[in-house]
């Protein structure tokens, strides 16, 4: 994780854009992705891009299956996320 001044914690925008990126995949192949493992479909583009410009927090619900798509720890997303609430 890179360090953003919470004790080595980035927010989760910058954490979900970053492994994204790592994993070879679109915001549109996420999007997918998540729609495929959750069974939603109401989730699209719009709200990858939002999550990562730190617009809108994913919550528990998302995140979990953000880290089954992205293959990230729970833990680590959670953590993500209330860095992100803090710097609100």
């Amino acid at each position: 994780m890179s360090s953003s001044g919470s004790g080595g914690v980035e927010p989760i925008g910058r954490l979900v854009r970053r492994t994204r990126k790592l994993r070879g995949l679109t915001q549109y192949e996420l999007a997918d992705a998540l729609v495929d493992l959750s069974g939603k479909e109401s989730l699209g583009r719009d709200d990858v891009a939002r999550w990562e410009r730190g617009k809108r927090v994913p919550g528990p619900y998302w995140r979990h299956w953000l880290g089954e798509a992205l293959d990230l720890p729970f833990d680590e997303l959670d953590a993500a996320a209330r860095c992100a609430r803090r710097r609100r």
